[in-house]
């Protein structure tokens, strides 16, 4: 009887597949969260904090490696290519979305080659200006780039980052015409405009706070859908500008390859919710100046999607090709 018992033990064994079996015990082996870009930046930070706790939780290390190119498109072409065991994530941000809108040479999709975990976040811009512009409010400085001749200059941190994104939106929702201005990166873009070389910028809302406070800058609005916690009197560009479609943010989340089995999605997307969920982890998003919005994982799919399909038609708009 035993023996008996034995056997179909096993037979029952050999039907169920290996992966299966192995997804019970998940994480057996170290995890690696990709960030796209160089290590120190804010995508980076994120990283960190939800590998760190997620080390804790599991007992197996958690580490970070940075694949930086091409605007985020190497460290996401060699995560959409690497096994879906939920060994390899990606921490990703709106160049997800961007980039393969804006490089021909791109093969993965957004939507297609990758399922989410988890959303985290955003990071507000907020409209700045240099002391020399005459425009204290966004309806002032729209009234004064209807009538710029030549056009009112803008910079940012490089094409299709969040401050361009924040610009070249404006300039569409607001029927003006801006002359984007890119650098190599934001600290550049922001030289540029304390030394009134160009007039105006949509800045990390953490480096605008500084600079308006210091009284170097003035503040107008901030990009995205809600007011700022860290600046609650100063209104959102779609309530000062009446825009109400305008929403424009450094947003924050956590996926892995599309063909990740749903099992080890769902206990990864169950911890990080949790870890979230941390007073300590919260306090550090809000350090970042992230305004802290968590997304399940359809949810965040299903934001990716339209972000994909809203810039999309955003640079189409622009005249804005793929090169």
């Amino acid at each position: 009887m035993k023996i008996t018992h034995l056997l179909a033990a096993c037979a029952l064994a050999m039907l169920v597949p290996a992966s299966a079996m192995a997804q019970g015990d998940y994480p057996t082996r170290t995890i690696k969260i990709v960030v796209p870009f160089s290590a120190g930046g804010i995508v980076d930070s994120v990283a960190r904090l939800i590998g760190d706790k997620l080390a804790t939780r599991y007992g197996q290390a958690v580490v970070v490696e940075n694949r930086t190119g091409a605007g985020g498109a190497i460290g996401t072409d060699y995560v959409a290519r690497a096994p879906a065991d939920g060994y390899t994530l990606l921490l990703v941000s709106p160049s997800h979305a961007v980039a393969p809108i804006l490089k021909k040479n791109i093969a993965w999709n957004p939507v297609r080659d990758f399922k989410a975990i988890a959303g985290f976040g955003i990071v507000p811009n907020i409209i700045v200006v240099h002391p020399s512009v005459p425009a204290k409010t966004m309806a002032e400085l729209i009234a004064l780039a209807k009538k710029s001749d030549p056009p009112m200059t803008y910079s940012t941190a490089g094409v299709g980052t969040s401050n361009h994104l924040s610009g070249e939106l404006l300039a569409q929702e607001a029927h003006i015409k801006l002359t984007h201005v890119p650098y190599k990166g934001q600290t550049d873009a922001l030289n540029d405009l304390l030394a009134g070389r160009v007039e105006m910028m949509p800045l990390t809302a953490a480096l605008a706070i500084q600079q308006v406070q210091a009284g170097k800058l003035r503040g107008l609005a901030v990009t995205t859908a809600k007011r700022a916690s860290a600046v609650p009197d100063l209104p959102t560009v779609a309530e000062a500008a009446d825009l109400p479609d305008y929403a424009v943010g450094t947003w924050f989340g956590l996926v892995a390859p599309a063909a990740t089995p749903a099992e080890v999605r769902e206990k990864l997307a169950r911890d990080v919710s949790e870890i979230i969920a941390m007073p300590d982890v919260q306090a550090k998003f809000a350090s970042l100046g992230m305004e802290l919005a968590p997304q399940s994982p359809a949810e965040f799919d299903a934001f990716v999607a339209a972000e994909f399909d809203k810039w999309g038609k955003v640079f189409k708009q622009a005249g804005i090709e793929a090169n």
